[in-house]
């Protein structure tokens, strides 16, 4: 496996995926660790000249006016150990890796001024997979600290760690990996606590999937085109080019290519289908559109100096800032969210066109028996219930908060928990589009003599790899779970 080298820019989705799903090694340039010693330097000089730093020698929140004179290691402990109030359910070990790695990735900037043996101290600890029970519950989207508590805790030997499968006191699993608990220096505490690297960390995740999800999205819906007949040319160049959304032309010209050398080009077509498939371009151009812009505030944050207080190295000072603040992160999701959602609904309505009275001479049901056979008809409830369970999820959270610390944090971003409604709509999509692929199998199956086209007859063969035809009534929610979980397999990656 090759490693994750962090430099200070260039860190990709793809690289945190590598570290927190495939134990890929982060390795630390020269440049990053010159960046953080002068980083500190500035810092220490700024605090000995008597400036007010926040979290250094000041309290946090509400307790902001409270002078820190003494004891300043001492404090950084309580700092941390106070801020351990996450509840909920641990995060999964790939998770909290992906956590730790955006928060290196951050760090690697250069603008927190951690000491650097607390920053190696962190990359040791993800690299040699002791990994802390990280509660999921607890941030409002103004910095992720009340979650990142967790960590900080580990690196000083508190609190639990998982290690090899195992879960341990964070001491005992730093130990049997081979390392020492450290000790924070002023500052080191705020430094690794007050950031979004939870909701950078599992934003890359869930950002991943979505567009894996989406490769198979678009062969789902062409092998609907060839189950319901549809009319192919409403895909043509021409047409997106006379009203060129976003997206929709390269979505368009996706469609076209799974499509191609089917047998759909050369027979009678309806003049205009539903708008499920009519409309397809748009709808997909607009999640396709929405991906591109999240990905792009989710990179931006990974390579940011995200800190507050925040060293300027080229400046040589250090200000108060709001660089924790995560609004076009939420916004990306909220948005991203909707599109899925009307992607998801294109689906389902496809899958009813698909299972109802017999569109395009198929049989009633997508029954071969016919008679008092139900066929596909009863998944249109499972169905229904997805996709109502998505519109729930693509309801917008960002503006719910209040103001809490006696009104000095009267704002928040709620990116936490836009990333995770979004995670928790992933699922329920996965299963739309596995329902979708089985009734256009099925409906394909109906059709003797038809041809499929080359990417189309692809996706249809690895269906039936998983799930034999529906010949007579069977439990099709079995075939729709073993279907759905190979739907995030590389090898499914679409035109």
């Amino acid at each position: 496996m090759t490693g994750v080298l962090l430099t200070g820019s260039g860190i990709t989705i793809a690289d945190i995926v590598a570290i927190a799903r495939r134990n890929a090694k982060v390795e630390v340039s020269d440049a990053v660790r010159e960046r953080l010693i002068a980083a500190r330097r500035i810092l220490e000089g700024a605090a000995a000249s008597g400036q007010q730093i926040y979290g250094m020698n000041t309290g946090l929140g509400a307790n902001l006016r409270m002078a820190v004179t003494g004891e300043f290691e001492a404090f950084q402990l309580q700092l941390i150990r106070g801020r351990g109030m996450a509840v909920g359910e641990a995060l999964p070990r790939d998770a909290t890796r992906a956590v730790i790695a955006a928060r290196l990735s951050m760090l690697a900037v250069g603008g927190s001024g951690i000491s650097l043996s607390v920053f190696d101290a962190l990359l040791a600890m993800l690299n040699a997979g002791v990994h802390p029970i990280m509660p999921s519950i607890g941030s409002i989207g103004a910095g992720d600290l009340v979650l990142l508590s967790a960590v900080a805790r580990a690196l000083a030997g508190e609190g639990r760690a998982e290690y090899r499968g195992s879960v341990y006191a964070a001491g005992e699993a730093l130990s049997l990996a081979g390392l020492a608990s450290v000790t924070l220096r002023p500052k080191d505490g705020i430094s690794l606590l007050n950031a979004s690297a939870v909701s950078v960390g599992l934003g890359a995740f869930a950002l991943h999937d979505a567009e894996m999800l989406m490769d198979v999205q678009r062969l789902a819906c062409a092998l609907s085109f060839e189950g319901l007949g549809g009319n192919p040319l409403v895909l043509s160049a021409g047409i997106q080019a006379a009203r060129p959304a976003a997206g929709q032309a390269g979505e368009a010209a996706r469609l076209l290519q799974a499509l191609a050398g089917s047998s759909l080009f050369e027979t009678a077509a309806a003049i205009q289908d539903p708008l499920s498939l009519r409309c397809v371009a748009p709808i997909h151009g607009a999640l396709a559109e929405a991906l591109l812009r999240t990905k792009d505030a989710i990179e931006i944050e990974l390579n940011a100096a995200a800190d507050n207080p925040l060293v300027l190295i080229a400046e040589e000072r250090v200000l108060s800032t709001g660089n924790f603040h995560t609004p076009s992160l939420s916004l990306a999701y909220e948005t991203l969210g909707l599109a899925i959602a009307q992607v998801a609904g294109a689906a389902a309505a496809r899958f009813i066109q698909l299972t109802g009275s017999g569109r395009n001479g198929l049989p009633r049901y997508l029954s071969p028996v016919g008679g008092p056979s139900a066929g596909f008809v009863p998944l249109q409830k499972t169905v229904a219930a997805l996709l109502a369970s998505i519109r729930h999820k693509a309801n917008p959270v960002m503006l719910d908060f209040l103001s809490v610390s006696e009104g000095v944090e009267d704002h928040a971003t709620q990116s936490a928990l836009a990333v995770q409604k979004l995670s928790d709509m992933l699922g329920f999509w996965r299963l739309i589009i596995a329902c979708e692929l089985l009734a256009a199998a099925q409906a394909v199956d109906q059709c003797p003599g038809h041809r499929c086209g080359e990417g189309t007859a692809k996706i249809y063969a690895m269906v039936r790899k998983l799930v034999l035809p529906l010949h007579e009534d069977r439990p099709l929610g079995e075939d729709v779970s073993l279907l759905a979980s190979h739907l995030l397999d590389a090898a499914l990656a679409g035109p």
